[in-house]
């Protein structure tokens, strides 16, 4: 709204007025083509309703409004009027430039702000001083205060919980870029090498690790998983590291989890249905914190070359492991 046409010293021209509130304009803005000047507030409420110019009608909206020119900005500049605060005892008249400037050190403006005086330090407006409560404000700054750290440690908490989410995916990225540089040095080796292990003594070596491994009872058959991804190999190839596991023989038991690698008796599903009741005959032991088990071949000799695999099968499951 416009400046009141009263509060103003000797005659003002037309051209300064609002063709909307008919008052003195008030932070001035033009339309794009007739070039009508209004109050910046009274033709954006104006626009609200109908985009239109109030004067002839042409098509605006408020993205064309433009600056009014700067002749028109001097001639308002120039301009003398009565400080507000007349009611409350100011006699000044200052140039409209400058009133802001005036009403914010004007010693008649109720809502100059002041120190409290009092102790808290608060800085607040004059009118309120009288109703001013020390200890009242300071209780509502300090719980304001106390929301706003709240919610900070809301977001710090978050932000840990997110930092620990990324540390495993971290953690299960190495294990699968560990399971391939292993899986790459192991091809390039010639099979004499690998089978030395077992040569050598090995095989007391696979004995004592099986031993410390738990013997396991699967319930469900029909959960075991045919295709593991690679991140869930990776999680079950990292059990079996953690649990003493020979490396030697890591990547074949690994490779034996997939179905591609599975024995005769295991390799389709026709085969599977047709031998799922000799699967209670399997001896199994359950890696460590898992829903897997390993059924290793020195331990199920009685199941037949159909049914096992050397040095032995790691069984994934989505449930049913005791």
């Amino acid at each position: 709204m416009g400046y009141d046409l009263a509060r103003f010293e000797g005659e003002v021209d037309e051209e300064l007025l609002c063709l909307i509130c008919s008052g003195v304009l008030e932070n001035p803005v033009q339309a794009p083509v007739c070039e009508h000047a209004f109050c910046s507030a009274c033709i954006h409420e104006w626009l609200k309703r109908q985009s239109t110019c109030p004067v002839d009608r042409q098509v605006i909206t408020s993205a064309q409004l433009q600056s009014v020119p700067r002749i028109l900005k001097n001639l308002l500049a120039r301009l003398t009027i009565q400080c507000c605060n007349v009611e409350f005892g100011c006699s000044a008249w200052v140039k409209l430039d400058v009133l802001n400037a005036h009403l914010s050190e004007c010693e008649h403006n109720p809502k100059r702000p002041v120190h409290c005086d009092l102790g808290c330090g608060l800085v607040i407006p004059l009118d309120e001083i009288g109703q001013h409560n020390c200890v009242r404000e300071l209780r509502s700054i300090i719980q304001t205060q106390s929301g706003q750290i709240t919610d900070l440690l809301e977001k710090v908490q978050d932000q840990q919980q997110q930092l620990i989410e990324n540390k495993q995916e971290i953690l299960l990225l190495k294990d699968i870029m560990r399971s391939f540089s292993v899986s790459a040095a192991n091809l390039s080796l010639p099979s004499p090498s690998r089978r030395s292990f077992i040569d050598h003594g090995g095989t007391d070596e696979v004995q004592r690790w099986i031993q410390t491994l738990q013997p396991a009872r699967v319930t469900r058959w029909g959960g075991m998983i045919s295709t593991p991804d690679a991140v869930l190999q990776a999680v079950i190839r990292r059990s079996l590291s953690d649990s003493g596991c020979p490396s030697c023989i890591i990547d074949d038991l690994m490779e034996s989890a997939h179905e591609r690698r599975w024995p005769p008796g295991l390799s389709t599903l026709e085969t599977r249905q047709l031998n799922r009741r000799k699967y209670e005959q399997y001896f199994a032991r359950r890696i460590p914190g898992k829903q897997a088990v390993i059924v290793m071949s020195c331990e199920n000799q009685h199941m037949g070359e159909p049914m096992i695999l050397e040095p032995g099968l790691v069984m994934i499951f989505a449930h049913g492991i005791e």
